[in-house]
């Protein structure tokens, strides 16, 4: 997801979008710092080093600026880590290269700190919820099913709801290592990462591959 602003000249928007980057490195500062609630606008324009009126020129209130950043935070792990060829067959390895991806970013500090935001101010804001659901988890289901859809066409696999089976996946490389890491109980080790993945894709290939 582009986070530019479109504008006349490229000068402009060139500047326009320098500045809306600054804005948001510096609203995710203080939202992981904080949290939503406790964050003020003037907080946020301190961090990122512009005034209150120029704040308020690229974002109409605090959630504007928060639905941004899980914008892009979806985006750049979509295109980080859902990436797939659907002309490859290596199931087996495809599977494993995004386990062992995606368990690795959510694991980080960074990703729980932004799930811990949306799920605390969710329930008295359920589209900020809905948001980053269908822009997070429901994307991800969707590009693994289109890419597990490639594979039962090419008779690789034998799924019957490619959705389901894509949503399981991506449950199971996060069983025991993305729950201790929300809780701050502990943070899986590379190597518990690739073990537990290593499981995961085994289940599921037996349980699919034609």
């Amino acid at each position: 997801m582009s986070m530019q602003i479109e504008s006349p000249g490229p000068a402009r928007a060139d500047d326009d979008g320098g500045k809306r980057r600054q804005i948001l490195d510096g609203a995710a500062r203080v939202f992981l710092d904080k949290g939503f609630d406790a964050t003020s606008m003037g907080e946020i324009a301190r961090a990122a080093g512009v005034s209150k009126g120029t704040l308020y020129v690229y974002f109409e209130d605090k959630q504007a600026l928060f639905d941004a950043i899980v914008d892009e935070t979806c985006q750049v792990h979509a295109e980080r880590v859902f990436v797939f060829d659907n002309s490859d067959h290596a199931v087996e390895a495809v599977l494993t290269r995004l386990g062992i991806a995606f368990a690795t970013v959510m694991c980080r500090a960074e990703s729980m700190s932004a799930i811990r935001t949306v799920i605390a101010i969710a329930d008295r804001m359920p589209d900020m919820g809905r948001r980053f659901y269908e822009t997070g988890p429901a994307r991800a289901i969707a590009m693994l099913a289109a890419y597990l859809d490639a594979q039962v066409a090419a008779k690789v696999l034998a799924i019957a709801d490619t959705e389901i089976a894509a949503a399981q996946f991506i449950d199971s490389v996060l069983a025991t290592t993305f729950k201790p890491v929300l809780f701050n109980y502990t943070t899986p080790t590379p190597q518990r990462i690739e073990y537990v993945v290593g499981i995961a894709v085994r289940t599921f290939m037996a349980a699919y591959r034609v």
